[in-house]
């Protein structure tokens, strides 16, 4: 007979996701997870399998914490005003406090070697593309765009998201704000 789980799964994701969000994917250890979710190393292999399954989960739930800004994008009639008010929804959720985290995908890229963990990989492509769409969706509002334009852009903006991403971790809030304004001043 299965033993009943002892532990809320959400809140222990919640807890892993919040941990490889500060140290990074490749510096968070089981023994870590188990400290950081309070539950053991057979619990976590019984539910997980191993870490990248833990990962694999908490990373589906970033993209629930974030879908609140995504759904504003998603419904937004604004175009590029839609598009710039997304930026500055992101600088928001990536903040705690003072602490400025940056993206867990992001900052999961840009620790791992492509080929180390394809499956990690795939995931954090997959959620890269989700974004790219609705920047092209968002864009494809101004009707005089030509398409490939559009592509373009939101190669455009995806890089800057990505390097803001990785600036909010340093800058102030005030450069920050700079960049998203040149940024959109060039669309």
């Amino acid at each position: 007979m299965a033993r009943k789980k002892q532990y809320n799964e959400e809140e222990v994701i919640k807890k892993a996701m919040g941990l490889f969000w500060r140290n990074g994917y490749e510096a968070t250890s089981v023994r870590m997870l188990e400290k950081e979710m309070g539950i053991n190393q057979f619990s976590i292999y019984s539910s997980f399998k191993n870490k990248q399954g833990v990962f694999l989960e908490s990373v589906k739930y970033y993209k629930i914490q974030i879908n609140t800004i995504k759904e504003k994008l998603k419904t937004s009639n604004n175009g590029v005003i839609g598009l710039k008010q997304y930026f500055y929804d992101f600088i928001e959720f990536s903040s705690e406090g003072n602490l400025r985290k940056g993206c867990l995908v992001t900052n999961t890229v840009n620790e791992i070697k492509q080929d180390a963990e394809p499956e990690v990989m795939t995931e954090l492509k997959k959620f890269a593309n989700e974004i790219r769409d609705l920047f092209v969706s968002n864009l494809k509002q101004d009707d005089k765009k030509k398409k490939t334009l559009i592509q373009e852009q939101a190669d455009y903006l995806m890089n800057t998201l990505l390097g803001l991403s990785i600036s909010s971790k340093v800058f102030t809030k005030k450069q920050l704000e700079n960049i998203i304004e040149v940024t959109f001043t060039n669309l």
